[in-house]
């Protein structure tokens, strides 16, 4: 066998040896090959007294995935590590260099897409493996380990909480942080005045040219007595603006927007923009449908541009053809690679869909028309505002019309712009209100985190990486740190405790600043800036002692007794804190692991309406209620929203409520008042 590439997925293996032919083996690795071992001083793997040396094992399962690349290695003339382009494929390649034995005869390929051109043009661009990106990554593997194993055995036996993370906790830490502001926060009352007209409606502004704020009704009241029947309109501004386009995606900005449009989990997402990385068979070829997904980059290929500009040019016409927007750099942004775009214009969603399941359909829609609205010609807007004076309270009303569509014409189902119109009042000088409103409000304390939020605070702050922020979400989901609730994160008394233990410890090591610093630190490796080893050694004398002191003096926080013993072993019950809540058990544990099981009085919400049974308030395996029949198994009947027991009137069905009120039926979806 002449040459053989080894690639990190089955999926794409296939489509990378039709393109490359017959004298080319393309097989798999299956991802990581080996991770550090669990041996030595505190069971780190790494030899923290001399140079972080680190002990390396095949992973679990993988050594038979070992054993046979050796032998096709051993076969093979030329070797091709062609794992995937970033610091985390870099880091597999010479893993597999170095376990399989490749001293001689090898080369690096990487490429950003899976297409023909690009795998074969990869091919005449290989190089060697990068030492400075393993290194970097190597660097972070060990921090990973370090900080994750020492914290997290200090959190079990402190607080019970299951693991801590070098960047898990400051994301654990946000959303703690941001659930105190909310319930510190003091609601403050404001008023508003709407002059409410024919067509149009005008709200208060200014009191004789200086903006004017009413903190309670009676100072809207004397706004209101002291309007006149006349607002003179004093200014009619008209100006056509544009409506600037969209970046291409990024892996942030993808999962953001794939949470908000599509409702996708940020898991979810990158598993799906996996699958439409590596390969789908669409009939007539098995082809890559995006680029790679981990990016910080927003750039994009001249060569790909240029076709794309000459797609729109014969679908949307000259007008619609915008250019290359400028990316806006940051001290973290990597750039490596191009952003995530699809990887031909002419391969439109609804010609691939039948190919395509819903899930991957809707995100393929959606990187399509993002990527075609970030090579678009900007939208514009004719922008009216028109100001009226009453007695010297300066009211004003806006409104935009969409005069050319540009980027919209492809994205407007992922970015609203409805037109608000005001009428033609050329040549009018006085109009009369046809009622004056006051209307109360107060201000809003600041918004629990969603996932979108918080993977845009994340990389704001330049913590975490593209490939970490799915991760990120559901370690501290499935840790029992945070739950879900209306989409937001909302902590858990256990996370509370975590963060806080944590925060008595080691606020100088768990804190935005110090964490992307460390990111910073990790980019200058890859850069040749700074040495690896000063990096961890800095980092280890700073932080060890913080661990051992936090050992000996950190108080554990003692269970509350109920005054119940336990009717196994006769030990007391104590109330512990669990994933979903507090809950009490057997103060034995773990030689008793007795819990005690509340009974809760079920209450029958309705009849189901599929069998004799009745529909309840249950709960699912990750604690979020949910309501289904109590003949389960034998009826499924189940909805997440609550059954309040009316039917719908146009096909029967049970009416549910959201909790925001809105009621809805559970068949046909009309929205019922």
């Amino acid at each position: 066998m002449k040459n053989l590439v080894i690639v990190e997925s089955p999926s794409k293996s296939k489509t990378i040896e039709k393109y490359l032919g017959s004298d080319y083996k393309v097989v798999a690795s299956m991802g990581h090959i080996r991770d550090l071992a669990t041996t030595g001083k505190f069971g780190l793997g790494v030899d923290v007294d001399h140079n972080f040396e680190p002990t390396y094992i095949p992973m679990k399962g993988k050594k038979k995935v070992i054993s046979d690349l050796k032998k096709l290695v051993s076969s093979s003339d030329k070797v091709y590590l062609a794992t995937d382009p970033d610091r985390e494929g870099e880091a597999i390649s010479w893993h597999l260099k170095d376990t399989l034995g490749i001293n001689k005869n090898y080369e690096r390929v990487t490429f950003n897409e899976i297409t023909k051109d690009v795998i074969i043009s990869s091919f005449k661009e290989a190089r060697d493996i990068d030492m400075d990106l393993v290194k970097s990554q190597e660097t972070r593997r060990i921090l990973d380990r370090i900080i994750g194993f020492r914290l997290s055995k200090l959190m079990q036996s402190k607080t019970g909480g299951k693991s801590a993370g070098r960047v898990q906790s400051v994301a654990l830490k946000l959303i703690v942080d941001r659930e105190r502001e909310i319930e510190a926060f003091n609601a403050e009352e404001y008023w508003t005045i709407t002059a409410k007209f024919k067509d149009f409606d005008a709200e208060l502004e200014k009191y004789k040219n200086k903006k004017i704020e009413l903190k309670n009704e009676a100072e809207a009241d004397i706004v209101l007595n002291n309007l006149l029947p006349d607002f003179h309109i004093i200014d009619i501004d008209s100006k056509e603006k544009e409506k600037k386009g969209v970046m291409p995606f990024k892996t942030s900005t993808l999962q953001q927007t794939a949470a908000n449009k599509l409702s996708f989990a940020s898991s979810k997402t990158m598993r799906i923009a996996q699958k439409l990385y590596e390969g789908i068979d669409i009939g007539s070829e098995t082809v890559g449908l995006i680029t790679y997904m981990r990016t910080d980059s927003e750039r994009i290929s001249p060569q790909f541009a240029n076709e794309t500009f000459k797609y729109i040019k014969e679908n949307y016409g000259e007008e619609y053809v915008g250019k290359i927007k400028a990316q806006k750099k940051n001290d973290n942004m990597q750039d490596a690679h191009e952003g995530v775009r699809v990887t031909s214009a002419y391969r439109t969603p609804e010609s691939i869909k039948k190919y395509l399941t819903n899930d991957e359909y809707k995100l393929y829609k959606l990187i399509y028309a993002r990527t075609l609205a970030a090579l678009m010609s900007n939208a514009r807007v004719l922008a009216t505002t028109i100001t009226l004076l009453n007695n010297d309270y300066q009211f004003k009303a806006t409104g935009s019309v969409l005069v050319f569509s540009g980027y919209l014409i492809v994205y407007k189902e992922y970015e609203q712009n409805e037109d608000i119109v005001l009428p033609n009042l050329e040549g009018v000088k006085v109009l009369q209100s046809e009622e004056n409103v006051k209307e109360q409000h107060f201000t809003k304390p600041p918004a629990r985190y969603t996932e979108s939020s918080l993977i845009k605070e994340l990389e704001r702050l330049g913590i975490g990486r593209p490939s970490t922020y799915a991760t990120i979400m559901e370690t501290i989901k499935n840790r029992g740190y945070v739950i879900i609730e209306d989409k937001k994160f909302v902590p858990t008394s256990i996370g509370i405790e975590t963060t806080d233990k944590l925060q008595e410890g080691f606020s100088d090591i768990v804190n935005v600043k110090y964490t992307a610093n460390m990111e910073n630190e990790l980019d200058e490796i890859a850069d040749k800036k700074i040495d690896n080893i000063k990096v961890l050694r800095e980092f280890y004398d700073k932080f060890e002692p913080l661990v051992e002191d936090a050992f000996k003096n950190m108080s554990k926080k003692e269970a509350e007794a109920t005054g119940e013993t336990c009717p196994n072993c006769n030990s007391p019950l104590v109330i512990r804190n669990g994933r979903y809540g507090q809950f009490v058990a057997c103060s034995n544990y773990p030689e008793c692991k007795y819990i005690k099981k509340e009974e809760k009085e079920i209450e029958n919400i309705c009849d189901c309406p599929n069998c004799s049974g009745h529909i309840v308030e249950k709960k699912s395996r990750k604690g979020k209620v949910f309501y289904g029949c109590d003949n389960y198994p034998k009826c499924n009947v189940a909805y997440w929203d609550k059954p309040n027991g009316s039917t719908c009137q146009e096909c029967g069905s049970l009416i549910l409520e959201k909790k925001t009120g809105k009621k809805y039926c559970s068949n046909c979806g009309k929205e019922e008042e």
